[in-house]
């Protein structure tokens, strides 16, 4: 075949649509046992990056296919639940599902000295084959490898349990318990404000401060403001003051809640999203903590000194990017960042792309379809890559641009802009 598409979440099936009605032959490799990634395994029971009480963060209008709307009787942000089933209708719809191979997980994708490239998986029986292709799309998201920070001193002797984002799944399941979250992220806030629903004590121990905001500001939707012409024409100093003097109206300064001020600029790292965290500690619901300093038995200490007995401690600490089926140092250089040119082609690795290796303010969808829309071009020949001297130096550039506001770390270099970046693919 053609083309092999790695995935079939939200990236994969977008990639999916573009390339058949592109008139491309491709196979979409899927290790679940149906289509719709991350939002299906909640449902599913399935270890993954979500829980039961899991929401889109991004609207229904501007999260949803532009050609297939999300149904008019979803809520404004659908749960976990109704997101799945919108993606498997939107894989019918589209005709792609006979092209989905599901429960096949890729071990290994290398390329030849033909330049084609081999994809080696194993299927649900554990029978193990290779395939030959002569492009290769990588949908498979990057929420891999759950990342948590180093044992504190005493952990041997902590009594409780500990454990990750990835394997929390219901704040029932902790029922009467105390519990500590660590972290101040997506997951975090997510994750203490459903326990503290169910969890005799929940304590959010908080590291670093972040800016925290709201899914709405003067009744619009944060991923339409992104958008807007007004907001957009703005400089980034002239945003962050808009956004700023809002805040502030509308809930004050975070340490009105016990929570760490900040340390950084708005938008010079990636924010938080929550309607509920900051409700819950006012309601008593959730109480914060900073860092942890040690643990002791039952007890957690934390670096003011004071100290509490947990049952459990949750590690909201985000995921480490990885790509073990990949060539070494593709996608992510030397340097930890991610080095693909449009965010898209990896320079020296001709056939080979990603789809959804961004993170914007704002929905993703609209960025994923326009960069399926392009690789669909490059396999038919409609659209030609410049030479890889040239490639690695937009890539260089780009990276020199945004360390400026973000920094040089592996999250920061796949941060975009939505209107900009649209902008960008459509005219490659």
């Amino acid at each position: 075949m053609s083309v092999c598409v790695i995935g079939a979440g939200l990236s994969g099936l977008a990639t999916a649509r573009a390339l058949k009605t592109a008139g491309v032959d491709f196979v979409c490799l899927e290790r679940s046992a149906d289509v719709g990634g991350i939002w299906r395994r909640p449902g599913a029971g399935e270890r993954g990056p979500g829980y039961l009480s899991l929401h889109l963060n991004t609207t229904k209008k501007l999260t949803g296919y532009a050609d297939y709307p999300m149904p008019a009787s979803y809520p404004v942000y659908p749960r976990h639940s109704q997101m799945a089933a919108y993606l498997r209708s939107f894989a019918e719809w589209a005709g792609v599902l006979d092209h989905v191979e599901l429960e096949t997980a890729v071990e290994s994708v290398r390329q030849e000295a033909d330049g084609s490239w081999t994809v080696a998986v194993v299927d649900a029986a554990g029978v193990r084959g290779t395939r030959s292709f002569t492009h290769v799309v990588v949908a498979s998201g990057h929420n891999t490898e759950p990342l948590l920070p180093p044992p504190p001193p005493g952990a041997d002797t902590f009594t409780g349990t500990v454990l990750h984002a990835l394997d929390y799944r219901d704040g029932s399941d902790y029922a009467g318990q105390e519990v500590v979250v660590v972290g101040l992220g997506a997951s975090a806030v997510d994750i203490a404000a459903d326990l503290s629903r169910y969890a005799a004590t929940t304590l959010l121990s908080v590291r670093r401060g972040l800016h925290i905001l709201p899914k709405q500001l003067y009744g619009t939707p944060l991923d339409e403001v992104a958008e807007a012409p007004w907001w957009t024409s703005m400089s980034l100093e002239e945003q962050r003051a808009f956004i700023e003097q809002a805040l502030l109206v509308a809930r004050g300064r975070l340490s009105d809640y016990g929570l760490p001020e900040p340390d950084h600029p708005l938008f010079a790292s990636a924010v938080t999203i929550s309607d509920e965290i900051l409700t819950r500690i006012r309601h008593g619901g959730v109480a914060p903590r900073p860092a942890i300093a040690s643990l002791a038995g039952d007890r957690v200490v934390f670096t003011d000194g004071t100290s509490a007995r947990a049952d459990a401690i949750v590690h909201c600490t985000g995921y480490r990017m990885a790509f073990p089926f990949l060539p070494p140092g593709c996608p992510i250089g030397p340097r930890g960042s991610v080095e693909l040119y449009k965010r898209v082609v990896a320079p020296g690795h001709a056939g080979l792309y990603f789809v959804g290796l961004v993170r914007p303010h704002g929905s993703i969808t609209r960025l994923v379809e326009a960069q399926s829309r392009w690789i669909a071009r490059i396999v038919t020949g409609e659209a030609v890559l410049p030479e890889p001297e040239v490639m690695r130096k937009e890539i260089a550039d780009h990276l020199g641009g945004i360390a400026g506001q973000y920094g040089q770390t592996e999250g920061a270099s796949i941060q975009v802009n939505v209107v900009p970046y649209l902008q960008e693919l459509q005219a490659v």
